[in-house]
């Protein structure tokens, strides 16, 4: 049996085999939609060349799929092309954001997540040598002057260095409604800013909202995740153990999909008072409770399971948490 031009889609963005995806593209595109995505990448001249449209109309529906998040334009020389969403993640986070996008179609996502995003997760931890995403620690936590501190390290090199930041709802707990978390977190920077206040996704801010948003999310709990490479990213999500992506499944299934920061929490025997405020703060389970003969009951680190987030430090009411270098420079992928 032939695939549907949905399952073809589907394919392409390198989730052959799932049920929900097709219906997803289905739900928002039609055939004519479809057949000019699966055409793409190209310019308007192009693309109507190979689907045999009027240049007009082909000009039309790439706006209206840029407009639905399932276009993106490339420049090349001065002359914009577009090409279709490459991956899940494109596709989930720029088609939630889409402004029209129906309750359906929010909650039709959040049965892929639940119920194939798992198996998917598993095949791209076995797949992919190092995880798309990693952990930064919070700002406060990490002390420059006694180890090195990346740019890729800091929240605020990352926010300080951009060119533009733009700031968005977080599309997992768009439409996981799992918590009661801030919605409106998430930063996107430089091209992926300029993208989404072009598209209208979401509104610019300063620098200086930026680095207050940040802050409030780290007394909130939510943990700092961006993309794992050695420059300036394109994001900085701000996330919870409910509705994100990737931390429930490191959390419930131990997955391996997001990587820790180079830091990592450790305990003074000798400060903690064992009151377990650094325990409830965690997401990972990477906090336990120790006796020891000297000191009695005291909180320590599961070394394995810490993610090097920086939650429980500043949150310690006896300062006994201090973060530490725990992996090398080039951890984080160029």
């Amino acid at each position: 049996m032939s695939k549907t031009i949905y399952e073809k889609m589907t394919d392409k963005i390198m989730l052959t085999g799932s049920k929900i995806i097709p219906k997803l593209f289905e739900m928002i595109t039609n055939t004519e939609e479809a057949e000019l995505l699966m055409a793409m990448p190209g310019t308007p001249e192009q693309l109507a060349e190979k689907t045999n449209h009027p240049l007009d109309k082909v000009e039309s529906l790439c706006k209206t799929l840029y407009h639905k998040g399932l276009a993106f334009k490339s420049f090349k020389g001065g002359v914009v092309g577009y090409k279709m969403c490459r991956d899940m993640i494109q596709f989930h986070d720029a088609t939630i954001l889409w402004a029209e996008a129906s309750r359906e179609y929010h909650d039709l996502w959040q049965r892929f997540m639940e119920e194939e995003w798992p198996g998917f997760a598993r095949l791209a931890e076995q797949f992919f040598p190092k995880p798309f995403t990693r952990v930064i620690p919070v700002q406060e936590s990490i002390d420059s002057g006694k180890q090195q501190v990346l740019d890729a390290d800091s929240v605020n090199k990352i926010i300080e260095s951009a060119d533009t930041v733009a700031l968005t709802k977080c599309t997992c707990r768009l439409i996981a409604h799992k918590c009661d978390m801030p919605l409106e977190v998430c930063l996107q920077v430089n091209n992926a800013a300029k993208y989404t206040i072009d598209r209208g996704s979401g509104r610019e801010v300063t620098k200086e909202e930026a680095l207050k948003i940040l802050r409030e999310c780290e007394e909130k709990g939510l943990v700092h995740v961006t993309m794992n490479k050695a420059h300036v990213g394109h994001f900085i999500c701000n996330c919870c153990g409910d509705c994100c992506q990737a931390l429930p499944l490191i959390i419930t299934e131990g997955l391996k999909i997001c990587d820790p920061s180079r830091f990592q929490a450790s305990i003074d025997p000798d400060l903690c008072s064992a009151c377990g405020t650094c325990q409830d703060r965690c997401y990972f389970s990477a906090i336990e409770t120790k006796d020891t003969p000297a000191n009695g009951s005291v909180m320590q680190v599961i070394a394995d399971k810490c993610l090097g987030c920086g939650l429980c430090k500043i949150t310690c009411p006896e300062e006994a948490i201090t973060m530490v270098e725990a992996r090398a420079v080039d951890f984080i992928p160029q």
